[in-house]
């Protein structure tokens, strides 16, 4: 019986789980909820539910910081987990071969800490194959990466953005800048607190930025939240500003756009000839900021793609290139893995 096939692409908040045996993408948060230090009391999409409510014996987090893991322990039960839920298997997992996306900006200690999640006894997994995150990510994009034709991918994502140029397959330049949409919520967070007197939460934050964040100043708008007052202590509404939530957040886009350049600056100049052609393809989910794509055509000139269902471009990728014979050079084998 042939093994069934996972890819695997684990962002800081989201992990996406491709299975080809079931032609099944799962897409859920990656966070995890901890009972009493060691009880699995939900995982995914309802640890995320519990996340700022939850009573002190139960500890919520997320395991990957910085597109990184932080918590290797609760990373690889999530991991696990998310795999159990999908083979509908309560014990033993099944033989399976495994590709997984690997953020390219990060050191070989760190890549390392990503294989030895699935390189573990209880995975039994019988290859491990390595795919560049951003050569994943521009494939589910739909662009033809083999070719010699020079692509420039920014994946936006919730602590990372990756900022590629890509041809012939391989990542030609490249930089990973430590902040995305997270930080923006840091900010209104911030932001809130000062103009408003209003103390909110992370969800609360994410909301408000996308319902009022914006790359380009609009027309003042507004959006009722709830809080705590910090004067009071009492919770309490309040109408937050479109106006507020551009200034707090447009110097983290603009380092954003400033990163975009700085690539763009260094990019041979017969990469430059095709990237004027194909313009830039923009992928992640903090994509959604509104007029996104306009800010990066206004400060370079160059068309902007942003591609549909962005935040799972990278794991459509990876699907691919399990399917295509095309692809089959895409992923790798990796140096060294432990045997099971």
């Amino acid at each position: 019986m042939a093994r069934n096939i996972f890819g695997l692409d684990i962002g800081t908040s989201n992990i996406k789980i491709y299975s080809k045996d079931k032609d099944y993408i799962l897409n859920e948060k990656n966070i995890i909820a901890i009972a009493n230090k060691t009880e699995i009391f939900a995982f995914g999409d309802e640890a995320f539910e519990m996340h700022e409510k939850a009573p002190d014996n139960i500890k919520v987090s997320f395991p990957i910081k910085n597109g990184v893991i932080a918590d290797f322990d609760n990373m690889q039960t999530l991991f696990i987990e998310f795999i159990k839920k999908i083979t509908k298997q309560s014990r033993r997992l099944p033989s399976a071969d495994y590709y997984i996306a690997v953020p390219t900006g990060i050191t070989e200690v760190e890549k390392r800490a990503f294989l030895e999640l699935i390189d573990h006894m209880s995975v039994h997994a019988k290859r491990i194959m390595v795919i560049n995150k951003p050569v994943a990510d521009a494939i589910g994009a739909g662009v033809d990466v083999v070719g010699a034709k020079g692509i420039m991918i920014v994946n936006i994502g919730a602590d990372t953005t990756e900022i590629s140029v890509l041809s012939l397959g391989g990542i030609v330049l490249g930089k990973s800048v430590k902040f995305g949409g997270n930080k923006l919520d840091e900010q209104i967070i911030n932001a809130v607190k000062k103009e408003y007197r209003l103390v909110i939460g992370a969800k609360t934050a994410e909301y408000i930025k996308c319902e009022l964040g914006s790359a380009i100043r609009q027309a003042e708008s507004f959006v009722e939240v709830y809080g705590r007052h910090v004067v009071t202590g009492l919770p309490t509404k309040c109408r937050i500003s479109s106006n507020i939530v551009y200034e707090c957040i447009i110097d983290f886009i603009n380092q954003i756009v400033d990163s975009i350049k700085s690539i763009l600056e260094r990019t041979p100049p017969e990469l430059s000839a095709d990237i004027i052609d194909t313009g830039i393809y923009l992928t992640g989910g903090s994509t959604a900021i509104r007029e996104l794509d306009t800010l990066i055509n206004n400060q370079t000139d160059l068309h902007v793609n942003i591609v549909d269902n962005p935040s799972e471009c990278v794991v459509n990728g990876i699907r691919e290139i399990i399917e295509n014979d095309k692809y089959s050079e895409i992923a790798y084998v990796p140096k060294t893995r432990i045997i099971n």
